[in-house]
């Protein structure tokens, strides 16, 4: 979320940052969790992993 931050507010790209923002809840959504925020009930992923379910989220448009 922080590069999200960054994209909208540094660099003035609404869009690109609420397209991050959307991909990222998508990827939640999904029950993907990096392993500082796993919890019963949802399935531990790397956090390359957990970048890669991002992309693949923008790409697809959210």
């Amino acid at each position: 979320l922080s590069v999200a931050l960054l994209v909208r507010y540094s660099l003035g790209l609404t869009e690109e940052g609420a397209a991050i923002e959307r991909a990222v809840d998508k990827v939640l959504e999904q029950n993907a969790r990096t392993a500082d925020i796993v919890t019963e009930g949802t399935e531990r992923v790397s956090t390359v992993e957990m970048g890669d379910l991002i992309v693949a989220a923008i790409e697809s448009g959210n």
